[in-house]
């Protein structure tokens, strides 16, 4: 099939983002994103968002196969009505983490969770993305028609903690989860594995995934390949040496015993373009593996690679669509439906100076 390109929010004077800060789910032919949108405020610097205006948590979702979507507010119970994970584009008085302890606030996970529910989804959420920062999640069991939570994440002995959306269901009462730790420094971040084996009811520090950088090592997207042979793609950037000098890169890595340690593969995105973005990792039906990422250099765009090997090489990078108005894009979800096409989610702008939207690409690699 050609590619086809399809809007699932877009309103003029606003500015929705995000996607892989909260997750997407699948469902044979029925999909489920969630996002964050604000207000688009001209002159406002790589992110042309209105920090005085607030964001808004939205769920977007398709029944047939991501051409057509239904949007509204995500259905769960957000401490003091705030936006989630969006505490670093709005100023005081917006922000979550200012009402976090509050009546509301998140409680301890419940457990008895059966991870292997057909139907069960987890979504994560933070506050900020360096040292303070805090952790929590929701639950699902009817396909995000209504969220359970939120439930408080450990510190896990560390400065912050900065949870985006990435889990392996390993059994009915066995999950991983990759997050973000701010750094010693108090600087994000550094990727790292929990794990829960009693249905939720605690979660454990499981490993550390490669060592501390000198720039960040962030936003894990994981996907299993084998009982215990797991990749985590890891976005990177280098050592901070003024904005325009900084490479940002994809790394992977593997763990051939369920996440206890892990060990550098390759490099399989050289260059993500001014800013960097995060990859999606996804394992296909066919047993091939596709990395999806936003590119924020010119040609701006949303790129795919692809590897018939376990990761341990990848192919020539498939280019989405390059007709991005500037960089700031990207942060991509990708799913596959049951008919092998990919549904590639993400964030987009046709010119600078107007509205960020959400929109898919459907393709079949």
């Amino acid at each position: 099939m050609a590619m086809e390109h399809v809007t699932i929010y877009r309103e003029q004077g606003r500015y929705a983002g995000w996607p892989a800060n909260y997750g997407m789910w699948v469902w044979d032919n029925e999909i489920v994103l969630v996002f964050t949108a604000g207000y688009h405020l001209t002159g406002s610097g790589f992110h042309t968002r209105d920090r005085n205006r607030p964001f808004s948590t939205l769920q977007a979702r398709s029944i047939d196969g991501g051409k057509t979507w239904q949007v509204g507010a995500i259905p769960c119970r957000i401490p003091g009505n705030r936006a989630l994970s969006a505490d670093e584009h709005v100023n005081q008085g917006l922000r979550l983490d200012e009402v976090l302890d509050g009546t509301d606030a998140p409680g301890p996970p419940p457990g008895g969770f059966d991870f292997s529910q057909p139907d069960f989804a987890i979504m994560c959420a933070r506050t900020g993305l360096r040292a303070g920062s805090r952790s929590f999640f929701y639950y699902s069991v009817d396909r995000c028609q209504r969220w359970q939570g939120p439930f408080l994440l450990p510190t896990f002995d560390q400065p912050g903690i900065a949870a985006r959306t990435d889990y392996i269901i390993r059994g009915p009462q066995e999950c991983l989860l990759f997050l973000t730790a701010a750094k010693r420094n108090g600087d994000e971040g550094r990727v790292f594995c929990a794990h829960t084996k009693d249905g939720g009811s605690s979660f454990r520090f499981r490993s550390w995934i490669g060592p501390e950088p000198e720039g960040f090592s962030i936003m894990p997207a994981s996907v299993c390949i084998g009982h215990d042979h797991i990749l985590v793609a890891v976005r990177r950037c280098g050592k901070p040496v003024g904005y325009a000098a900084i490479r940002h890169w994809i790394d992977l890595y593997v763990s051939t015993d369920a996440g206890a340690s892990w060990t550098f593969l390759c490099q399989p995105v050289s260059e993500t373009g001014a800013g960097g973005n995060p990859p999606a990792l996804t394992k296909l039906s066919d047993g091939r593996l596709c990395l999806t990422y936003g590119y924020r250099s010119e040609p701006f765009g949303i790129r795919a690679r692809l590897s018939r090997d376990g990761g341990n090489t990848w192919g020539r990078d498939i280019s989405l669509r390059e007709d991005g108005g500037c960089h700031d894009l990207g942060y991509p979800r990708t799913v596959q439906r049951p008919d092998g096409v990919l549904v590639t989610a993400y964030y987009f702008n046709d010119e600078p100076d107007r509205e960020r939207y959400i929109a898919a690409t459907l393709w079949r690699p």
